[in-house]
């Protein structure tokens, strides 16, 4: 994850360089970041309602910043009954119009919209891969290229950076810590495809 860029002078001879600063470099110790960057960023997912609150939340920070969807997360579980796919897909109209009013949560109709109709494709993906984790792993190892023209097939609101962060939060795709990253080794020891 990339968070922001600039340019650093170099304190001993002056020279302007451009630097990006990463998840590793802002995440540990603080209060919001640090916590999932340690324990959850990453590492891989098994569990389908929890893939999908991973889906549900990189499509709702699409066009806002990680940190706020981070402080949201629990109003999210709660709104949207801990992520059950099979509750979600039974949204209607009605509990639609309840989450647009909620302001725990992100209110766009668009990203509501596509969890309910994310939670439908899922659970459809079940019946012929068995679990979304199933569907993940039969399609693994992916560029992340060829990932995002599979979710563009199979998914609604999933463009590149959502497929890619969805990914690389999950285990999917590598490059989740920098190497020089405590948490790197412990990633990497627990990752299913390293």
């Amino acid at each position: 994850m990339r968070i922001s860029s600039g340019v650093m002078n170099c304190v001993a001879c002056s020279v302007s360089s451009r630097f990006v600063a990463t998840y590793c470099d802002i995440a540990p110790g603080h209060p919001d970041h640090g916590p999932y960057h340690d324990t959850e960023y990453g590492f891989p997912v098994r569990d389908d309602d929890r893939l999908f609150e991973r889906l549900v939340l990189e499509i709702n920070q699409a066009g806002l910043s990680w940190l706020t969807i981070l402080r949201k997360r629990e109003a999210f579980r709660a709104a949207f009954d801990d992520f059950s796919l099979e509750r979600v897909a039974r949204y209607d109209a009605r509990r639609k119009a309840k989450l647009l009013a909620n302001p725990g949560i992100i209110r766009n109709r668009l990203k509501v919209d596509a969890a309910v109709e994310n939670a439908k494709r899922i659970l459809a993906l079940r019946k012929t891969h068995g679990s979304f984790a199933a569907w993940l792993d039969a399609h693994h190892p992916r560029t992340k290229e060829e990932w995002v023209k599979l979710f563009k097939r199979t998914f609604v609101f999933t463009g590149g950076e959502i497929t890619g962060s969805f990914l690389l939060s999950t285990g999917y795709l590598p490059g989740a810590h920098e190497e020089w990253c405590p948490v790197y080794a412990a990633q990497d020891d627990s990752c299913m495809y390293c």
